[in-house]
């Protein structure tokens, strides 16, 4: 996939690595993407992302998520 982008001045500052990164998060938070995939979509590991996200103060485990994490430990035990 390719995706072109305006030549603005003020995206000339941004590096593509930057650029992925930030459409990565941007698609993550907005549910679209998968942690995994949206890591790999940046070309950073796991751990990177993760960083990334907490750097953008952008929730990587949801209340949704605890709730079901604490569901199915009630249901297996």
């Amino acid at each position: 996939m390719t995706i072109t982008l305006p030549d603005d001045p003020a995206l000339a500052s941004l590096g593509e690595e930057e650029i992925r990164l930030d459409l990565a998060c941007g698609a993550y938070a907005a549910g679209h993407l998968s942690r995994q995939l949206a890591a790999d979509v940046a070309g950073v590991s796991r751990y990177d992302f993760d960083q990334a996200l907490y750097v953008r103060r952008i929730p990587s485990f949801t209340e949704e998520m605890l709730a079901q994490d604490l569901e199915t430990r009630q249901v297996t035990s």
